[in-house]
């Protein structure tokens, strides 16, 4: 019998830390869920594979490839627990990261707040250099001067530094000498320069992103090694990946180098995966939800593709408000974040009404049914008390919940100060961050011109098939799907993602002054940096190149994309890309403008490596039986009737192809768990994807057609 080789994700959440092992000749899937450890999150990992080990003896030998998703970097950013950084720029630029773009993101608010700058005023220092804005040196560098800064940065107790100059993504002459200083009087201390991170235009954010950069770095850096070095100890000699918040997973030492690369790292899998699940159903609209315990993810995916932006904002001080957050500039999946989950934490506002998130409970001390010592009532206490969660069948029955002690937090902190019943306190919480989650949602897909009416909702993580029946209710879409796995859904969605990584250079020149020679000579060396990078983390595949032209008229502050097919950029002439340039503007906006000069900005390049194959085994005919698929019935809370009404519970794993059902229903697995309303009716396809149509909806009623490759 031929020796079964594995493939391991991990995607670590800010309350469980969830596990996803699949037998590359079979195609077996084996799963596991723990909570997460915050104050070291390789306790929790290295818990979930002893956990598997006991199922697979040994298994860790025989692992090709580790693929890793993780919130270090985000939670390291919101609570401020990066390393001390310094930061050193052109003489005159010291307050750039206060000044920003110089407008309010609220214009009638004068006391509008904003995050504070990652590096503190004292801890930056100017270096008297410049650079034109084509590049050309009015002044080099003084190795004195930078000995000098050195000095008091160690002095000072900096961990990392951050370098950024003034128009250095045109020449990174002087960032290299400063580099090179650097590195020979404190070797032992962190660097990022922008030329490396960000060699593209606009100061604030690149200075930004750098910044962020060497925050994170050092904590990074030191957690990836200890974390391999774990890893090694149990049995793993195979490869580990790191998933980009673009899409694409990257080597370990890539992502020790760019961690703001790896920002929203473990939602991005999510979207991936429902990418997947699209292509295999030929559904080219899909609206992709998923709830965790700490936060919720949502993306609309259009044409079979999930966006991608170039900038994206962290610790936003107010949470839908653009320009309240600190800006990154790295490609990243268009997806939105709130903070709702199953531990957002419920609470009585300064006004007297119900507030729930964005604080959470986490994975310690949990919702107060976790019996750690959490006394706040949460999301999940609330779906426990509404009958949607079994409190013996949690995790699968390793980890028993406590109702008791759900209703008495809900009694005590909500119910009692509202002057409510316990039972409509509860509702109140689970229809608030319904609620919370349909207004992002809808904001999100307005902003992509989408229709919610005529999208199927794709449901992952833990919390997420509790809560999308009523989502979607809110939102108007008119189908749910739910993939096997659900609840482990990120770290399933890893295997789905291609090795790549995306990098990216700004030279701004007139469309009719251009030398296309120049330009694919640009390319060419974006190419080449990035197959450096690939051939890092695997070799031996040939490498995709997709080029993107980042254009704009000339003096406008915005750009819009252009993807261009693979040629040399000497085969395209001019009138060619204005004719693009002009269409897709028309596009967005309506209308262009062809007697203005336009201008290119940036150019960018994703490199990425074929795709490993994935797919997902049939589901067993034997049983035909929808009867022998019933563990029961459960009085849970009805949407429709504001009462307790039986509920009939299924367990997924009996569920057979065609297996067709009506609601009220809820569906168990070990990960998650499915509540769908009396108005709801539920399929089963060949894969054991379930599909459930809400009554009169109108939405799509796909339930097979998979092209499963």
């Amino acid at each position: 019998m031929e020796q079964p080789t594995y493939r391991l994700g991990c995607d670590i959440g800010g309350t469980f830390t969830d596990f996803v092992l699949v037998n590359n000749i079979t195609g077996e899937f084996h799963t596991n869920k723990c909570l997460t450890t915050p104050s070291d999150p390789s306790d929790a990992i290295e818990q979930g594979i002893r956990e598997l080990d006991e199922i697979l003896p040994g298994f860790m030998d025989n692992v090709e490839e580790i693929i890793h998703g993780t919130t270090l970097v985000i939670n390291a950013i919101i609570e401020r627990k990066g390393a001390r950084t310094g930061l050193i720029t052109t003489k005159g630029f010291r307050d750039i990261l206060e000044l920003g773009r110089e407008k309010r993101y609220d214009a009638y608010d004068i006391f509008s707040e904003y995050p504070e700058p990652i590096v503190p005023r004292p801890d930056r220092a100017e270096i008297d250099e410049r650079l034109t804005f084509d590049g050309r040196v009015l002044k080099d560098v003084d190795e004195k001067e930078v000995i000098e800064v050195l000095e008091k940065f160690k002095k000072d107790g900096i961990e990392s530094i951050a370098v950024c100059f003034i128009n250095s993504y045109e020449n990174f002459i002087n960032e290299k000498k400063v580099k090179e200083i650097i590195e020979k009087h404190a070797p032992d201390i962190f660097l990022s320069t922008s030329f490396e991170v960000l060699p593209e235009i606009k100061e604030y954010e690149r200075t930004c992103t750098t910044a962020v950069n060497a925050y994170v770095k050092p904590i990074t850096y030191w957690y990836l090694n200890k974390l391999i070095k774990r890893l090694g100890a149990i049995g793993f000699n195979g490869k580990f990946f790191i998933m980009l918040s673009s899409g694409g997973i990257t080597s370990i030492e890539t992502a020790k180098n760019f961690p703001v690369r790896i920002i929203e790292s473990g939602p991005t899998a999510a979207v991936i995966a429902s990418q997947h699940y699209g292509k295999m159903f030929n559904i080219k609209d899909m609206f992709c939800f998923d709830m965790g315990g700490t936060t919720a993810k949502s993306c609309l995916i259009q044409d079979g593709h999930a966006g991608l932006v170039s900038t994206f904002e962290v610790g936003r001080v107010q949470r839908f408000q653009k320009g309240s957050g600190l800006p990154i500039q790295v490609p990243v999946v268009d997806l939105m974040e709130i903070g709702a989950g199953g531990g957002s934490i419920a609470k009585i506002s300064n006004l007297g009404l119900l507030q729930v998130g964005p604080e959470s409970a986490g994975a310690d001390p949990g919702p107060a049914c976790y019996k750690q010592g959490g006394d706040n009532p949460t999301v999940t206490d609330a779906d426990l008390v509404l009958g949607y969660l079994d409190p013996d069948f949690f995790l699968g029955g390793t980890m028993a919940l406590d109702i008791e002690l759900s209703k008495r937090a809900i009694e005590e902190k909500i119910a009692g100060p509202l002057g409510t019943t316990m039972v409509e306190a509860a509702f109140g919480i689970h229809d608030l961050i319904n609620e919370t989650m349909a207004s992002a949602a809808k904001t999100h897909i307005a902003e992509k011109g989408g229709n919610p009416n005529i999208v199927t909702m794709s449901a992952f993580g833990g919390a997420g098939p509790v809560h999308a029946y009523g989502l979607a209710k809110k939102i108007g879409a008119g189908s749910i799907l739910v993939p096997p796995l659900a609840g482990v859904g990120s770290a399933l969605g890893f295997f789905t993602a291609p090795v790549a990584f995306d990098l990216s250079r700004s030279h701004r020149k007139k469309l009719d002054e251009a030398d296309f020679k120049e330009i694919e000579l640009l390319f060419n060396e974006l190419e080449h940096e990035s197959a450096k990078i690939l051939k890092g983390a695997q070799s031996g595949d040939d490498i995709i190149y997709e080029r993107t032209l980042l254009m704009r008229f000339v003096g406008q502050g915005a750009e819009i994309d252009l993807e261009i097919e693979i040629k040399d950029f000497t085969k395209f002439s001019k009138n060619e890309i204005r004719a693009m340039f002009d269409e897709e503007y028309k596009r967005l906006y309506g209308r262009t403008s062809a007697e203005s000069p336009v201008e290119f900005v940036t150019f960018k390049v994703r490199a990425s490596l074929p795709k490993k194959p994935f797919t997902i085994s049939k589901l067993s005919t034997q049983n035909r039986d929808i009867k022998a698929c019933i563990k029961g019935q459960r009085l849970a809370f009805s949407v429709i009737k504001k009462d307790y009404i039986p509920f009939t519970v299924y367990d997924r794993s009996k569920l057979f192809p065609d297996a067709w059902f009506e609601g009220p229903a809820i569906i168990e697995e070990r990960e998650s768990t499915i509540v769908m309303g009396e108005d709801a009716t539920a399929r089963v396809d060949d894969f054991g994807f379930i599909w459930i149509k809400l009554a009169q909806s109108g939405g799509p009623d796909q339930v097979g057609g998979a092209n499963n490759e």
